[in-house]
Formats: structure tokens, sequence, C-alpha cells
């Protein structure tokens, strides 16, 4: 039997390393860092940087798009707490690394991409480490993914310019979303909770800056509302 993604000697060390920088800022939670131990990154980018896999530091994967900094990752993890029995609904695929990390911890994860192409290079670094929980969809994100609602875990990995209604509306009860709220240039986590037909919004971390939502409910190409 041969070796799989995780048995690269070349990526092995790195990929250590790097839990330990992600504990080093400050993640404790041991199932989190497990996840970081049990997906290779590196499966999840383009060939030509996949040598930056290991690095915490986001990474471009083509089409205006990037893979997320890991320790960032790692904080949407230990804050959203994705558990075995719940289903996720995951807006913006991109590399299809975080993809990776919550179908380890969920019973579902359904994303959507508005990129084809990311979408399908996505599907297959999924499908090589056999995870069969994830479900994929090429579309407009912020309208969310309305056959299988409600949803007990949101997350979104694009700026938004407010809290997408349909998305909020897709939340189960009781349920919680985080999502970086705010301008193009910086935004702040925004823990979103359902509880008991009341909505509430909390910024959790601020000073970050993603990529853009675009669609109906976020920004357009030309960067308005």
């Amino acid at each position: 039997m041969g070796a799989g993604p995780l048995d690269d000697p070349r990526y092995v060390g790195y990929r250590r390393r790097l839990i330990e920088e992600i504990r080093g800022k400050g993640i404790e939670d041991l199932e989190v860092l497990q996840l970081f131990d049990r997906v290779p990154r590196h499966l999840f980018l383009p060939e030509g940087v996949r040598l930056r896999a290991y690095e915490d530091s986001p990474v471009h994967i083509g089409y205006g798009q990037t893979a997320s900094q890991p320790s960032l990752q790692a904080f949407f993890l230990s804050v959203l707490h994705a558990q075995a029995d719940e289903r996720v609904l995951e807006i913006g695929t991109g590399s299809g690394y975080l993809t990776a990390l919550l179908a380890h911890s969920a019973d579902r994860v359904y994303s959507v991409e508005r990129v084809r192409e990311l979408s399908i290079r996505a599907r297959k670094s999924l499908d090589e480490l056999g995870l069969a929980n994830v479900a994929l969809l090429v579309g407009d994100g912020t309208i969310g993914w309305r056959k299988y609602a409600p949803y007990q875990v949101i997350v979104v990995s694009a700026a938004s310019p407010s809290v997408p209604g349909a998305l909020v509306d897709q939340l189960a009860d009781p349920g919680r979303m985080l999502l970086p709220v705010g301008d193009r240039d910086h935004q702040d986590l925004t823990l979103v909770r359902k509880s008991g037909g009341q909505v509430s919004e909390e910024a959790v971390r601020d000073g970050c800056t993603f990529v853009p939502l675009l669609g109906s409910f976020g920004w357009d190409e030309e960067g308005a509302r």
C-alpha cells in the first residue's frame, strides 16, 4: 500500500511546525490542533505554491482568491466548534482546505463557491482524502443553499458589507454563524447567534482583511453593495 498525502516526507516536519505556530498564537484547543495534523494543506494548493503550504500566511490560489491564514482558520474552528451531529454551510470553498477541516468535525458540510474552477479543484482534493461527507455547489454564496437548510453552523470566508439575511434565515435555532463584516479593506469577525427566535451579533476579532463576498447580498464586481 502506497504512502498517503500525510506521509509525504517533504511536508511532515513543516506541518508539525505550523501546528506549534498556531498553538503559539493562542489556539490551545487540542481537537482543533489535531485537525491540522489530519489534513495535508499542500494537497489543496496549486503545484506552484505548495512549498508555502505550511507557512502561517494566506496563499494566492488563482482567480483573485486566497487560501486563508491557517491560524485564522484555527480561530474560526475554535469559535464555531462544529459537532459530529451538525450540518455546516460554508460560503467560499476556495482551496477546500477549511472544508476538509470542517468535514472531520461535522456530520455534513455543504460548501458554495462562485468560481467553478476552484470548486472542481477542491472536489479533486477532497476525493483524494476520501471525504465523502462534503457536497459542493457552484453559485452565489450570499443566497446560501436553501435545499439542505437549516444549518447549525455557517461559516463565511469572504468579507461582507453586512450579515446576509438569506444566511440568517438558513441558520438553525439554535445555531451560530461566523463571518467577516465591514468594508472592503477592513472587517471584524462577527459571531451571529440564533436562539429562541432571537438573533444576536458580536464582534469576536477585529482587524481582518478577506477577499470580498460577491453576490446578490454582498458586493458587486465594481465594489458597490
